[in-house]
C-alpha cells in the first residue's frame, strides 16, 4: 500500500469542509474544531511558562554548556549568515522590519508550532509576501544550515505544499505556509538568530561569536515522498528510519527487550499517547517538559551499536554545519554513560515504530503517525515526525545567551 490508498474521497467533510480557507480564515475554524481546539487548549496552558529547559527529572545540570569560541574550522557561518540577514532586512519595509524583528531573549522564540493551523501569527507569514522576500528568508536558512539540512527543509516545505495540492487545500498547506522571524540583531559576536515555522518544519537556530545551536527542530511529511509533480522522487527520512531498525538488529535479545518499553504503538498506558504528538515527548510547547530517561544505557551495548546510535543522532545533527556539527556530535558523544536508547512497537522490516535517543545533551525522537489528511487510523510508514532538542537549558542557545549576559554584567562591575 502507499499513501494514495489513504486519500479521502471526493466531498468527504475532512475536506470538503475546509476548501478556499487560508491560514487566517482557518485559524479560528480550528480554535472551535472539536479535535484540533482540545490540542489547542491542552498547548495554551504551556504558552506562557518561564522557559527552563528540558530535563529528565526536573532538576536542571548545570556546566554542560560553555560560551567558548570555536576554532575557524569548527565555526558558524557567521558572516555569510549575517550578510543574507541584513540583505532581508532592506527588503523589508518599516513595518514588515518591525514584524519580522524580535528581541534575542523574547517569548516569542517559544511560540512555535509544526500543525497546520496558525496558533501564533509570529514574524512575516511567507506565504504572503513577495518572492524576493520569501527567497531573502530562505537564504538566511541556506546560510545557516548544512546543504543536507538547507535541502532537508525545503523538503519538508515542499512535501507540505504537495500534500495540499493533492487532498485540495493549497490555502491551508503550501510551499510556503511558514512563518518567519529574526531574534536580535544581526552580529558576528552578539548573539542572534532566527526562526522558521510552520506545518511539518520548525528549526530555531542562534548563533554568538562562531558558536551555534539549532534547537528545537522538528521536521515531519505526509506523505514521505512526493510521487509526481516539478519535484517528484523527493523522499524523505529514509535512510533515518533504517538506521533505527539497524540499532534493533544489533541487539542481543535481553538488550531489545530492555529497549523496548511498549510493543504497542496504539496500546500505551494512559496519558503517554496524546491525540496530536503521539508518542512524541519532545515537540512543541514542551519547552520545560520532565522526561525520565528509558529504555537501554547506550554503554552497554555493544561497539558496533554504540556507534548505530551515534550514527543516528548523527543524522539529526546533520542539519548544522560541518564544524558545528563536529563539535555538537562530540558534545553528545562525551556523555555516552548517561545516553539511553528506547523504542516503542515492532521490529519488522515494515512496521512503524517510535524510538528516541536522551542524555542530558540531547533528545532525539522519530515516530511514525496515524493520519491528518490522510485517512489511516493507524500510524503508517508515510506519515512521519521527528524532534531534536538540547536539554537542561540550551534549546534556542539559552544556556548560551545567559552567559554571555552574564559575563557582559561581570565586566560592567569591573
Amino acid at each position: 500500500m502507499t499513501f494514495r490508498d489513504f486519500l479521502f474521497p471526493e466531498g468527504h467533510p475532512r475536506i470538503a469542509e475546509l476548501r478556499g480557507l487560508d491560514a487566517y480564515s482557518y485559524a479560528p475554524v480550528a480554535r472551535h474544531d472539536d479535535f484540533t481546539g482540545d490540542l489547542i487548549d491542552g498547548w495554551k496552558r504551556l504558552y506562557d511558562e518561564p522557559f527552563a529547559g528540558v530535563t529528565n527529572d526536573g532538576g536542571l545540570i548545570g556546566g554542560l554548556y560553555a560560551l567558548e569560541r570555536p576554532a575557524a574550522e569548527d565555526a558558524a557561518p557567521t558572516a555569510a549568515m549575517v550578510r543574507a540577514a541584513e540583505r532581508l532586512l532592506e527588503l523589508l519595509d518599516d513595518d514588515a522590519r518591525e514584524r519580522v524583528s524580535y528581541p534575542i531573549e523574547s517569548p516569542e522564540w517559544q511560540h512555535w508550532a509544526n500543525p497546520e493551523f496558525l496558533q501564533f501569527d509570529t514574524g512575516l507569514r511567507l506565504e504572503f509576501q513577495p518572492q524576493e522576500v520569501r527567497d531573502a528568508f530562505l537564504a538566511v536558512v541556506d546560510a545557516s544550515l548544512s546543504p543536507r539540512g538547507a535541502r532537508d527543509v525545503r523538503t519538508m516545505m515542499r512535501i507540505n505544499g504537495f500534500l495540499g495540492d493533492v487532498v485540495g487545500l493549497p490555502g491551508i498547506m503550501n510551499e510556503y505556509s511558514y512563518n518567519a522571524s529574526l531574534f536580535g540583531r544581526p552580529s558576528l559576536t552578539e548573539p542572534w538568530g532566527w526562526q522558521l515555522f510552520g506545518h511539518h518544519c520548525a528549526v530555531n537556530c542562534l548563533v554568538i561569536d562562531g558558536q551555534m545551536v539549532v534547537s528545537p527542530v522538528f521536521l515531519g511529511a505526509e506523505p514521505n515522498e512526493i510521487d509526481e509533480g516539478p519535484h517528484a522522487g523527493a523522499v524523505a527520512f529514509t535512510e533515518r528510519i533504517a538506521i533505527g531498525r539497524r540499532i534493533m538488529a544489533e541487539l542481543d535479545d535481553a538488550q531489545r527487550a530492555a529497549a523496548i518499553t511498549h510493543a504497542s504503538m496504539t496500546d500505551l498506558p494512559a496519558g503517554r499517547l496524546h491525540p496530536g504528538d503521539e508518542r512524541h515527548l519532545a515537540g512543541a510547547f514542551q519547552d520545560n517538559r520532565v522526561i525520565g530517561y528509558e529504555g537501554v544505557r547506550v554503554a552497554e551495548l555493544s561497539a558496533r551499536a554504540q556507534e548505530l546510535v551515534w550514527g543516528l543522532v548523527a543524522d539529526f545533527v546533520s542539519i548544522l554545519p560541518e564544524g558545528p556539527a563536529r563539535l555538537r556530535m562530540a558534545e553528545i558523544r562525551a556523555q555516552l554513560g548517561d545516553t539511553w536508547f528506547s523504542w516503542i512497537g515492532g521490529t519488522g522490516p515494515d512496521e512503524p515504530y517510535y524510538c528516541r535517543v536522551q542524555s542530558p545533551v540531547v533528545i532525539v525522537e522519530l515516530d511514525h503517525h496515524c493520519g491528518v489528511f490522510l485517512m489511516n487510523d493507524t500510524p503508517q510508514p508515510f506519515h512521519i515526525h521527528t524532534v531534536m532538542r538540547t536539554p537542561n537549558g540550551n534549546d534556542y542557545g539559552r544556556e548560551l545567551v545567559r552567559l554571555a549576559r552574564r559575563n557582559r554584567q561581570k565586566e560592567a562591575q569591573r
